[in-house]
């Protein structure tokens, strides 16, 4: 296994991390720590969850994925051997049954930090984010920014950072992160903390794959020059790059299947794309899962790469993916595809 720092502190990261998001959904309590153990035996070091999850958000099984990270923990005895990182939700009608209301405001973030520690058996939290903005913006599959001018939301991200200063003083999270955040976002949190000797946001957790390499446009300079590096999540695409769609070898079971909702990487130009990028993935002797993951780890401004699995068989690929590099052929005739079809899903 790969490592680079976390930010710009001396803290050692995987450059896989593992995702939850599946645990208590689509995987059971003993498959999610089947997953654990085998990740971390292989060196992955980062396991990386939310409030909010399992997904798709149910009030049947909110909590679930951070209560099975919990159970592990105190199974295994590896607490102090993970960097353990969580968030805590933004504003969201269908997601009141979390906290009411959900926001950012200091008793918020109070309640949430202290709901995360009781299930996930710890007493801190290496990396806290803050899973999206509250204000109006484009994430969750919007590219262009359309300004509200009936948003109500005013500037409190001074007001945060205090906040969350108040949780690393009293040793409850080390350290900071921001996930689905604009290039705006990032550099006015960073202006901030300098500005008032507040904490630095050192992460970024946001989409980033061959179906949307939005995040190279703007925040990939910031996250390598400010020391705010991505964390990338969906690197397959809910599946996509898996090409097992795209083969008719999908099945019931699998994830766009189960919730149609999630048809953000599913559209027409994804597919053709993702047949390009197999075409170029057969010629070299890698699989598509194996090629789309090394691209994005092997990213200068990517921290960290979140996987996600719901079969030990997908877990195993992914992980291996790790020790791919990619020669400069392939990546000049992935970027030659690139151009063709650029950011097919947003």
């Amino acid at each position: 296994m790969k490592y680079s720092k976390l930010g710009n502190t001396d803290i050692d990261v995987s450059k896989i991390c593992l995702g939850t998001m599946t645990f208590g959904e689509q995987n059971t309590e003993a498959e999610g720590h089947e997953q654990m153990s085998y990740a971390f035996d292989k060196g992955v070091n980062i396991f990386d969850t939310a409030e909010m999850y399992a997904v798709p958000g149910r009030k049947e099984t909110q909590g679930k994925s951070e209560e099975v990270v919990g159970t592990w923990f105190k199974k295994t005895g590896n607490r102090d051997k993970v960097i353990l990182a969580t968030k805590i939700s933004g504003p969201s009608a269908g997601l009141s049954y979390i906290r009411n209301p959900l926001d950012f405001k200091k008793e918020s973030i109070n309640i949430a930090i202290e709901n995360s520690l009781r299930r996930l058996q710890t007493d801190y939290i290496d990396l806290y984010q803050l899973h999206w903005p509250e204000r109006k913006t484009n994430y969750f599959g919007q590219l262009d920014y359309v300004h509200d001018e009936n948003d109500e939301w005013e500037d409190n991200f001074l007001e945060i950072l205090h906040s969350l200063n108040d949780h690393i003083q009293a040793g409850k999270i080390r350290q900071i992160g921001i996930s689905n955040e604009s290039a705006w976002g990032m550099m006015r949190f960073n202006q901030l903390s300098k500005m008032h000797a507040l904490p630095h946001m050192i992460t970024v957790q946001n989409p980033y794959s061959l179906l949307n390499r939005s995040f190279e446009v703007g925040r990939s300079e910031i996250a390598i020059r400010e020391k705010m590096g991505l964390m990338a999540y969906s690197p397959l695409g809910f599946g996509e790059l898996s090409a097992k769609y795209l083969l008719k070898k999908d099945q019931a079971r699998d994830r766009i299947n189960l919730y149609p909702q999630f048809a953000r990487y599913s559209g027409e130009n994804s597919r053709k794309a993702t047949a390009k990028y197999l075409e170029i993935a057969k010629a070299n002797n890698l699989s598509l899962v194996e090629m789309a993951l090394a691209f994005v780890t092997t990213r200068r401004f990517v921290t960290t790469n979140i996987i996600g699995a719901t079969t030990m068989e997908q877990l195993k690929e992914n992980i291996g993916s790790a020790d791919i590099e990619l020669s400069e052929d392939i990546l000049k005739s992935i970027n030659e595809v690139h151009k063709e079809i650029s950011n097919p899903a947003p």
